[in-house]
């Protein structure tokens, strides 16, 4: 018991640690329709952040589509490539909702099951003020982990897709829309193109 208490300790040292230069990474999502840069937020979500990151150095959300789409509520993408094949993923990662921040537009949240523990690549951008989502002491949200910085206006092009076409994913763009890439910025001070 004290062995696992102190490995959990040490696991959230180093992840602290790791974040210690830099406690706001960017990075650039390369969609179809252009480029979205996010902010992350490591200091307040620093084990979503770490999963997140872990995807995006892997090369894991390279080719996959936004699956659903809501226009008003949100934009999901991160598990479902262009055939709509659910892509394997790593262990689940940790609830961090009670983190104070909230789905408002524009920031990203991890998407999960009905197991508040169950977030493992998936996540989604809010179009609106979905602060329905936020956690709470008495139950557990959807944890916030970063925001649009730049390319906000993509996401929104992304939500005026025609969508139907697919009677398993109705609330997918008829015409997939990819992220093409996705990497951290080198260097955060020089402003995204997109």
């Amino acid at each position: 018991m004290i062995k696992t208490i102190a490995s959990t300790l040490l696991a959230a040292l180093l992840a602290t640690t790791a974040f210690a230069e830099d406690d706001r990474p960017q990075v650039d999502i390369k969609t179809d329709l252009g480029t979205v840069r996010v902010e992350l937020y490591a200091d307040k979500a620093p084990a979503t952040v770490e999963n997140f990151l872990q995807y995006v150095d892997s090369g894991f959300y390279d080719g996959v589509i936004f699956h659903r789409v809501i226009p008003g509520f949100m934009a999901q993408t991160g598990g479902h490539t262009f055939d709509f094949q659910e892509k394997e993923t790593r262990d689940p990662v940790v609830n961090e909702s009670d983190n104070g921040l909230q789905n408002i537009r524009g920031t990203l949240s991890m998407a999960r099951t009905d197991d508040p523990d169950s977030a493992t690549s998936q996540f989604f951008i809010n179009y609106g003020d979905n602060t329905r989502l936020d956690g709470s002491e008495d139950k557990p949200g959807y944890t916030v982990f970063g925001k649009v910085v730049s390319g906000m206006e993509v996401v929104d092009r992304i939500g005026e897709e025609p969508r139907g076409l697919y009677r398993a994913f109705p609330d997918a763009p008829n015409t997939p829309v990819r992220i093409l890439e996705a990497q951290r910025v080198k260097d955060s001070t020089v402003a995204s193109k997109n």
